[in-house]
């Protein structure tokens, strides 16, 4: 099995590559489904090409999950392309095709619910947690069941088309009642990151904090810019394919220590931001409510005064957010910065020496450091100190 992972992966990429194209294909003659269908895109290419690294490179479950969540996600852009073409053009089974859309619609959410359940290692935190995940199993059978017994949403996606099987009435309130099976598995599913980050150890800790990183950036993209557009789905289109992104870079483990750089830098960057937008407003408002200035002398000088506070104000601002979120950076510089000013005032070789040594060691903690030195007869020959 492990030699036939990789392969499986990649066929299962190239199949959800296939579908993406085939989709666009279908919907370019029509510009409505175009615009429906082509944001789905970057979100389900992004799932099946993390889904295919990590499962074809580890085998975690996350891999798998993610690429079962991009193929469905592919073949729901191709059956929804496929059926809104008989607005134009008839195709044969199109009922039958938007039937098949509408019965995996619902698959799609609960399987990006499980994904802070079983990150980063593939398992459940322990037993306890089983039945959150059969909840989720039982709010996509759910889903399925009501729209495929009943028209309980394909009216909804396809007003021209009429739904082929309708056994029973409406079941709308079985379906909402699915949906919120589901949106309960996410709420349980972020309680159990909080319980594996005080349980777990150093290294799932950063794997943790890439994920709640990548969260928290594309919810408030998600909603400052739903607060300047009436549409969400734009914005939820190019943010969320932050998370999978993440996902893939914590269990790969690619760059995964530069985390609480990447955190502290976001946060000192977003409070300058907020910081300078304040005062050039407040600046603005005062030089033309109050004194009474031209309001482009007042753009302007507010303009210069902004430029102006902004590399001292960083330069506050990051020391304040190192201190807190990047302490180890934070101790590494003062260390650095103290052995400075010792240095200018050192004469003695032996004491600069090992004063250099101590400081290396508090600041990287490397394994082993050697210092060479280039006065008097010893000059070739090193001086190891090693830290274990």
């Amino acid at each position: 099995m492990p030699k036939r992972r990789p392969r499986l992966a990649w066929t299962l990429l190239f199949l959800v590559v296939m579908l993406l194209a085939g989709g666009l294909v279908l919907a370019f003659a029509d510009r409505e489904t175009w615009n429906n269908i082509f944001g789905q895109i970057p979100v389900e290419f992004v799932f099946a090409v993390v889904g295919a690294l990590v499962a074809a490179r580890t085998g975690n479950r996350l891999g798998w999950l993610f690429l079962a969540a991009g193929l469905v996600g592919a073949v729901d852009v191709v059956t929804q392309a496929y059926a809104a073409r008989t607005a134009g053009a008839e195709l044969p089974g199109a009922v039958w095709v938007a039937w098949i859309f509408t019965l995996l619609l619902g698959i799609t959410a609960p399987l990006y619910f499980l994904t802070p359940l079983l990150f980063p290692d593939g398992r459940l935190p322990s037993r306890r947690w089983r039945p959150v995940a059969w909840l989720a199993i039982v709010s996509v059978l759910g889903q399925m069941v009501t729209v495929a017994l009943s028209d309980a949403n394909f009216s909804n996606n396809f007003p021209r088309l009429r739904d082929p099987v309708t056994v029973v009435a409406p079941l709308g309130t079985a379906f909402n009642l699915a949906q919120e099976a589901g949106l309960l598995v996410f709420v349980a599913a972020v309680a159990s990151m909080t319980v594996r980050f005080r349980r777990t150890g150093a290294e799932q800790r950063l794997q943790l904090k890439w994920f709640m990183y990548a969260t928290v950036v594309a919810a408030l993209v998600i909603l400052v810019a739903g607060e300047f557009t009436n549409d969400l789905l734009p914005e939820f289109e190019i943010a969320f394919p932050l998370i999978p992104a993440a996902v893939g870079i914590a269990i790969l483990k690619y760059r995964l220590y530069d985390i609480d750089r990447l955190i502290s830098r976001t946060l000192a960057y977003a409070i300058v931001t907020g910081l300078l937008v304040g005062l050039y407003t407040g600046l603005v408002l005062l030089a033309t409510t109050v004194l009474r200035l031209h309001s482009t002398v007042a753009v302007a000088a507010s303009t210069l005064v902004a430029a102006a506070l902004f590399s001292p104000l960083r330069r506050w601002v990051q020391r304040a957010v190192d201190r807190r979120f990047n302490r180890v950076r934070y101790d590494a510089d003062q260390t650095i910065a103290a052995f400075a000013a010792r240095l200018r005032d050192a004469v003695d070789l032996d004491a600069v020496q090992a004063d250099l040594l101590a400081a290396v060691n508090t600041a990287v903690e490397p394994a082993h450091a050697s210092v060479w030195t280039a006065v008097g007869e010893d000059a070739r020959r090193p001086a190891p100190v090693s830290f274990r």
